[in-house]
């Protein structure tokens, strides 16, 4: 498709819509696998190995959702996202054992990179250049809106009916999702021609595309991976620090909170002023927040810490979808998008395991080391970034 699109506003009811009501039931049901889980006779770390297999089943289904949305169009594989999204609620809910409930948490993970790398396409092809940024950081403030809001949907209900009833939140707003996008019309757009790729056009894809892949890409990989450690790094400086529970909800909500109110200026800071200066903006100021976590020694210390680190994550939003939008092929543009986000979620992973491998040994490293690595992810950003042009 080309972009012809001349606002967000006309693709809040198609993309903007569907993406909250899917962040809503990926909050309500997250909270609940852990319970789930156990009431099955799960110990705590086959517990917390169930919860893992939605990460899992997102990195492993990152690459073929590339391959699906080229062969069947960003639409068609959103609504085939809603499809094993339903599929794998259902066996979430009435799975009788552990492993039958770790297969619906995968199944999980495949709907949600299939839907995320379906959407971030479907956007790219049909915003301008100019409104880019803006539309995928939108994009992304809506998912973390919904992820806000869903776990308040699924706290009451549950109290009330029980776990299933967190499930059937996620059921109810995948339905409503998939009936917007089925009853809405696609924008005013024209497909561009491509040719579907097989897993041999996709090997072609990384190998011609290998030098933007082996740098920038290993930029958006660091600096996925700054971000995720940071639910691990507020949370164990905060055990340190023998802060309470309750505190350290406050603390980690507050950086939330920040976080998702500023996801618009970042998108229009990233359109006006060049991807460069809201990437650097971001990773320098992160690596900051890390680097002076250490230091820190009592609740209001730490709250301002991660005010900080909330402002720098959130100028930050969408950077990732928006640099690999910009150097995405037109012709192969859903494949090569699957290869980059399959970068960006092993950066995800890895994230947290870099802070609790080395706070195995010593906390304080641990998290100054998320600090070296945004600073690494700035260097590489800086020195391999195109630069934004107005007239491009």
């Amino acid at each position: 498709m080309t972009g012809q699109v001349t606002s967000l506003r006309s693709v809040g009811s198609t993309v903007y819509l569907p993406s909250l009501l899917f962040g809503i039931g990926q909050g309500a049901v997250v909270p609940v696998l852990v319970v789930s889980a156990r009431e099955l006779g799960a110990s705590l770390a086959v517990a917390g190995f169930v919860v893992a297999l939605m990460g899992i089943g997102k990195i492993v289904a990152d690459v073929p959702a590339g391959i699906l949305a080229d062969r069947v169009g960003e639409r068609r594989a959103m609504l085939v996202a809603i499809v094993i999204a339903l599929a794998s609620l259902v066996v979430c809910a009435f799975a009788p054992a552990v492993w039958v409930l770790g297969a619906g948490v995968t199944g999980l993970g495949l709907a949600q990179a299939v839907w995320g790398l379906a959407r971030q396409a479907y956007l790219t092809d049909v915003m301008p250049y100019h409104l880019r940024a803006r539309a995928l950081s939108t994009l992304g403030g809506t998912q973390r809106i919904g992820l806000f809001v869903g776990p308040f949907l699924s706290a009451g209900a549950v109290s009330v009916w029980g776990i299933g009833a967190a499930y059937g939140i996620h059921v109810v707003v995948v339905v409503i999702a998939g009936a917007v996008m089925l009853a809405l019309p696609e924008p005013p757009t024209g497909r561009a021609s491509r040719t579907p790729e097989t897993p041999s056009g996709t090997l072609d894809t990384v190998r011609r595309h290998l030098p933007v892949l082996r740098t920038l890409a290993m930029g958006a990989l660091l600096l996925s991976a700054v971000r995720a450690g940071r639910p691990v790094a507020i949370p164990l400086w905060a055990e340190h620090l023998g802060l309470d529970a309750a505190q350290t909800s406050l603390i980690f909500g507050v950086s939330g909170g920040i976080e998702a109110l500023v996801f618009y200026p970042a998108g229009f800071l990233m359109d006006r002023y060049g991807r460069l200066f809201t990437v650097l903006m971001s990773t320098i100021g992160l690596a900051a927040a890390y680097l002076l976590l250490p230091f820190t020694n009592g609740f209001v210390a730490l709250m301002c810490v991660g005010a900080v680190m909330g402002l720098f994550n959130g100028m930050g939003s969408g950077i990732n979808m928006t640099i690999s939008a910009d150097v995405s092929p037109p012709d192969n543009r859903p494949t090569f998008l699957g290869v980059w986000r399959l970068l960006s979620d092993i950066g995800n992973g890895l994230g947290p395991l870099l802070v609790g491998g080395i706070a195995a040994v010593a906390l304080a490293p641990a998290v100054a080391s998320l600090g070296v690595v945004s600073g690494l992810s700035a260097v590489i950003m800086a020195v391999w970034l195109p630069r934004y042009s107005a007239r491009r």
